[in-house]
């Protein structure tokens, strides 16, 4: 069977098992939030978006950073990191009008899994695919879910969920470009282009994410 077909359809059956839709809750309403202006909400989820990610969401980061070590061109990662970003904007606003019913116990160790996932296709393929767009947007639907638990906490103001959503998910984007960006300049700028670049920095990199990565699915399955 083509490598591809098979790529695309592990995390596509994932999110099928995942996508329990059911009559679910009302979003939870954040009251003192509601007493700011338009900006000041949307200035308050900008901030939570990108807090989410740095220095909150380490595993969001490791995901992030599979994506730039196979091919740190900037074009290239921030075109990956957007259909990320499309994906799990979709997912979030699902879960947050009650659409789908996220199950966290399924949902965090697959988040877990996808980071090993991309993480070991590094190793194994020397270039990068077409096929990884269709993973990387399959996994983001994922990633999404996990996000919605995150802002659900906090809630949302009664009448500004839209600026909420938007605000939220444009701070996670700012998050991934500035991981993007500092990982170009320390590492992408300098060495991608050596001879030595896949022994010396990809495969070490992204053999540790794989280990973390596989710890944390082990962690959140059975502990």
């Amino acid at each position: 069977m083509n490598k591809q077909i098979i790529y695309l359809r592990l995390p596509l059956l994932l999110i099928c098992m995942l996508c329990i839709s059911a009559a679910a809750q009302a979003h939870t309403i954040n009251y003192d939030l509601a007493k700011l202006s338009k900006g000041g909400v949307a200035w308050s989820y900008l901030q939570l978006g990108f807090l989410h990610i740095l220095p909150l969401g380490l595993d969001h980061i490791m995901f992030v950073l599979s994506l730039f070590l196979l091919s740190p061109k900037l074009s290239t990662v921030v075109w990956q990191a957007t259909a990320f970003t499309v994906a799990h904007s979709i997912t979030l606003g699902l879960a947050i009008y009650g659409v789908i019913e996220p199950l966290p116990a399924v949902i965090e160790p697959i988040i877990a899994l996808s980071i090993f996932f991309v993480a070991i296709e590094n190793i194994l393929v020397k270039e990068l695919k077409p096929g990884r767009i269709a993973i990387i947007f399959a996994f983001g639907l994922v990633h999404g879910m996990g996000f919605a638990g995150a802002l659900t906490e906090v809630g949302l103001p009664p009448s500004e969920y839209m600026v909420s959503l938007l605000s939220f998910n444009a701070g996670v984007e700012l998050g991934q470009l500035t991981v993007i960006l500092a990982a170009w300049l320390l590492v992408g700028r300098w060495f991608s282009d050596k001879s030595w670049y896949r022994k010396g920095i990809v495969n070490p990199a992204s053999a540790f994410i794989a280990l973390v990565a596989l710890f944390w699915t082990i962690e959140r399955t059975f502990m």
